[in-house]
């Protein structure tokens, strides 16, 4: 804990990062990729007054850690809450303890469910939960019984994530040998339509593909990604945009703290974006929020197939905007515009 505190303060230094009079204001603090969790209570206080040094959160400010179910402790959110954070993201992905010891997750439903209540009793009210939907069909899962257990903790944010199976890791390696199988397209669709309709009816709404949000708590550091807002990323394999360039730390955790230790900048890439990079990103960008995309006169007619299979709508400014059954095909909606507007 002491280590990665230390690590992030001489990243600081070695950027040209320094505490000052008049610490830079800022609209959101975030705290995720690994497990910041695992700092516990005196880490995330420690860490959060470093980046205080520097960084002045503005009046009404979202500070936000990811979190494990876990990790939750009254000691750890009490000093979270001290420590200014007010909002948290919810690892839960489940409430079915057969999915959760699959997912190789350390905790149970039972532990989710307290870690709610332990954060409420700590004064942190602002609590997304995160659920992962089509798992394979072998586990049994009762996706409406998640997604229930989900809303009776009344949260002020849903996040859904589909399975996706990515080469080399345990998962794809065990559908390679046949040990597992993916669930089904329609099992996919299923599920997220029925998530859609419950979070809905609820009164969530759905701001972004895999959102959801009551009224007044979208999470807009997540938004500010998505509107190509600058943002500075710290510590290994974090990522960074100024607005024309994309870059990312070292990943490994030992080659980041050598080079910050050396008052080294720790940099392990970079990406400046071209102007297509931005095109392509504006159409795929606004068609994964409700924000939409305006749309190109020749455009229209491209997109009129899509309108009558119920995947987009068009509004009189000509704006688009996908419903849930065009947000299941995001990819090919956002190529087909992309190919169209190359030059």
């Amino acid at each position: 804990m002491h280590d990665y505190v230390r690590g992030v303060a001489a990243e600081l230094r070695a950027r040209g990062l320094h505490p000052s009079g008049s610490p830079q204001p800022v609209d959101s603090l975030y705290c995720g990729g690994g497990t910041p969790s695992r700092l516990g209570g005196d880490g995330i206080r420690s860490l959060f007054d470093t980046l205080r040094d520097v960084f002045m959160p503005a009046d009404q400010a979202e500070l936000t850690i990811e979190v494990n179910p876990e990790d939750v402790t009254p000691q750890h959110a009490h000093a979270w809450a001290q420590a200014g954070v007010n909002r948290i993201s919810l690892g839960v992905q489940s409430f079915n303890d057969r999915v959760l010891k699959w997912m190789h997750r350390v905790h149970n439903a039972k532990t989710a469910r307290a870690a709610v209540a332990t954060l409420r009793d700590a004064g942190i009210h602002d609590v997304s939960v995160d659920l992962i939907f089509a798992v394979p069909s072998e586990l049994e899962r009762d996706w409406p019984s998640d997604v229930a257990q989900a809303l009776a903790l009344e949260p002020t944010h849903v996040s859904l994530y589909g399975l996706t199976v990515e080469p080399g890791t345990p998962l794809g390696k065990w559908m390679e040998r046949g040990q597992s199988a993916e669930a089904p397209e329609t099992s996919y669709e299923g599920e997220f339509l029925h998530a859609n309709r419950e979070l809905t009816a609820a009164g969530f709404e759905h701001y972004e593909v895999s959102n959801y949000g009551r009224p007044g708590f979208e999470a807009r550091h997540n938004g500010a990604y998505w509107r190509n807002v600058p943002y500075l990323g710290l510590g290994p394999a974090a990522h960074g945009f100024d607005g024309r360039e994309r870059r990312w730390n070292e990943s490994a955790y030992a080659r980041w703290q050598d080079q910050v230790d050396g008052n080294r900048d720790p940099k392990g890439g970079a990406e400046v974006l071209t102007p297509d990079n931005l095109a392509a990103e504006a159409v795929y960008l606004g068609l994964r929020t409700r924000g939409g995309l305006k749309l190109l006169e020749s455009e229209h007619a491209i997109v009129t197939p899509w309108q009558q299979a119920g995947w987009v709508n068009v509004s009189d400014d000509g704006v688009l905007r996908c419903t849930p059954l065009g947000w299941l095909r995001l990819d090919a909606l956002a190529a087909a515009l992309t190919t169209h507007r190359s030059p």
